[in-house]
């Protein structure tokens, strides 16, 4: 398909209803989809190749990662739809931080539907664009990081939401410090009592983390390094950058469901997996035939659990640093996918990596 297909009207209109969708079932809903969309897709892959043939439709790309249930289409739309619909107090429910509950979904009100589509094609134009300008990055991503920033901007909201020096700060929350705002009305208290949280204190937490139980340095390495070699396995024995992935996803189904403390790790699994293929030289196909004929299992493993420490750690850094002390959702996953698919990208560039498998490069 030519640039010029890329950003013809009928993407743009399929990008906007892929935007509305998200915004429509909810954000992380579509982002578990498409994770059952790679799933589907890489598992057919395979077998087909297996079978001698390759299919008609590559679904991972078309459809999971495409202007249908891309992250950067659907995620980045749903997340602006539901920040817009706090902005307006559409919520009925509040909570603390209503712009950030990307777990909602928001049925079919028009203007709310419409923001989703608009914030769709800005995800779906910033993949477009990177990917031809071949920046060695993950541009769907990027697309969700950079509509999550724009949406904040557009929509009023801070885009940081605290200065330098309280980025990495989460005593508040371990302390239960509250902030001026009444999460049940949404307004500002002029009242305050020094931040200390009461038994009939209505005011929202001072700091928010993404997920209260997975924001601890050493906790989050540890499940950095078992999602790492777990994902570096899959990817060694099926040739496949996206099948881990796509399980990490899918898994996200059960925190839709609300149950408890169900970790996300598909930016360790990510880096991880790619990094294992990306190891491998060989000038035919990427098979699990030539990865094991590159590479030993052993030095897989080691790297996929390095790639994948660093994704989580980097993860938790983006969150404290964008999440936190924000107001609506800025994914942190897709902000450490734009750094680790970077390094990738730019270790292949330089040489140290004989490539850089599915990240872009000049």
């Amino acid at each position: 398909m030519a640039v010029g297909d890329l950003v013809a009207v009928e993407m743009l209109l399929a990008a906007f209803a892929g935007g509305a969708f998200g915004a429509a079932v909810g954000a992380l809903q579509s982002f578990s989809l498409a994770g059952l969309v790679v799933v589907f897709g890489e598992v057919s892959r395979y077998l087909s190749r297996a079978a001698g043939f390759d299919l008609p439709v590559d679904l991972t790309n078309a459809v999971g990662f495409g202007v249908v249930l891309g992250p950067h289409v659907a995620f980045g739309g749903g997340a602006a739809a539901v920040a817009y619909a706090a902005h307006r107090g559409y919520l009925d429910d509040h909570g603390a931080y209503p712009a950030k509950d990307v777990t909602r979904g928001l049925g079919s009100r028009p203007d709310v539907l419409a923001v989703g589509g608009a914030f769709g094609v800005v995800g779906y134009l910033m993949a477009t664009l990177s990917r031809t300008l071949a920046v060695p990055v993950d541009p769907v991503a990027l697309g969700v990081v950079v509509s999550a920033l724009a949406h904040r901007a557009v929509l009023g909201y801070s885009v940081v939401g605290a200065g330098p020096r309280d980025w990495l700060d989460m005593r508040p929350f371990e302390r239960s410090q509250r902030d001026g705002v009444d999460e049940t009305t949404g307004d500002a208290d002029a009242v305050t009592d020094g931040g200390a949280a009461t038994g009939s204190d209505s005011r929202r937490p001072a700091v928010d983390p993404w997920l209260p139980y997975q924001y601890r340095w050493g906790n989050v390495a540890a499940l950095g390094a078992v999602v790492g070699v777990l994902s570096a396995y899959v990817a060694y024995i099926t040739a496949s950058p996206f099948l881990a992935f796509g399980i990490t996803v899918v898994a996200l189904a059960f925190l839709c469901a609300g149950v408890a403390e169900i970790p996300v790790t598909h930016h360790m699994a990510l880096p991880a997996s790619t990094v294992v293929l990306a190891l491998v030289e060989t000038s035919g196909p990427l098979t699990p035939t030539a990865v094991a004929g590159s590479l030993p299992l052993g030095t897989a493993l080691v790297a996929g659990a390095a790639f994948g420490v660093l994704g989580g750690l980097l993860g938790e850094l983006l969150q404290r640093v964008f999440y936190a002390h924000a107001e609506t959702h800025l994914d942190p996953p897709a902000a450490s996918i734009v750094c680790t698919s970077l390094l990738l990208g730019v270790l292949s560039v330089v040489g140290v990596l004989p490539s850089a498998v599915w990240v872009p490069t000049p």
